[in-house]
């Protein structure tokens, strides 16, 4: 990046799982985070609470991991975060800021920005596709990992869909929230996700809402996870109140 250039970098807020497609489906909304990145003699973080203004934040790592990644030499920037998604909501907060200092790296090197590349970066240093995955591509994800590659193929959703997003003021640890998923099931419940999970992404290409509210019904993580989120139950049944397919 040379002297006194601007990069901006928008990325989308989204949402992993879907219901049913546990770490492969994942969905952008148009909440967008905004990232700007300028050279500067130090570096300077504004625009996030203070707590995150340091060299350990994420979007500085991530660009660092990057240009190592790259073989580039990271240089000191002033990053200023315009980000309306709330910290731990579940709307991909993270992912926003590992794609925005992966695009800062990739722009900065000869090669320039590479979504196939971008995704296997992110997902090394995430671990899972299903939010990176969208925060790149747009609209609906699935992903899947192979021989070290994360493949992904894109879906447009129907016009007529709107998704709200309830944020609780807590927080649930995403280690705890992995934990708690059994790491075998029956053959029975890996049927019952495989056509939901198919399901799900014909409903949503569609929006066709009555197939996708009996699609999301889920058996793999749900159930268990429910038991970390004190009001579960209540805020699934305002929501099942105020119609919604989920």
């Amino acid at each position: 990046m040379l002297d006194n250039t601007i990069l901006t970098v928008s990325v989308p807020a989204t949402s992993a799982n879907i219901g049913v497609g546990y770490d492969t489906l994942g969905l952008a909304f148009n909440l967008r985070a905004k990232i700007t990145f300028r050279e500067s003699p130090t570096l300077i973080i504004d625009g996030c609470p203070e707590q995150f203004r340091n060299d350990d934040n994420l979007v500085w790592t991530s660009y660092v991991r990057a240009c190592e990644k790259l073989g580039e030499e990271p240089t000191p920037k002033h990053i200023t975060i315009d980000s309306p998604i709330p910290l731990s909501g579940g709307l991909g907060s993270s992912s926003t800021c590992v794609i925005a200092g992966i695009a800062a790296a990739m722009t900065e090197s000869h090669g320039g920005w590479d979504p196939e590349r971008a995704l296997d970066f992110a997902c090394h240093f995430e671990g899972h596709p299903d939010n990176v995955a969208p925060a790149i591509y747009g609209g609906l994800t699935s992903s899947f990992v192979e021989g070290g590659h994360t493949v992904c193929t894109r879906r447009l959703v129907a016009r007529g869909l709107s998704f709200v997003a309830i944020a609780p003021p807590y927080t649930v640890n995403t280690e705890d929230a992995r934990k708690v998923v059994p790491q075998e099931i029956s053959l029975e419940t890996a049927v019952y996700q495989m056509g939901r999970t198919v399901a799900v992404t014909h409903a949503l290409e569609t929006g066709n809402g009555g197939l996708l509210a009996a699609a999301c019904n889920d058996k793999l993580h749900e159930p268990y996870r429910k038991e970390l989120i004190p009001d579960y139950e209540e805020l699934k049944q305002v929501a099942k109140l105020a119609r919604a397919c989920t």
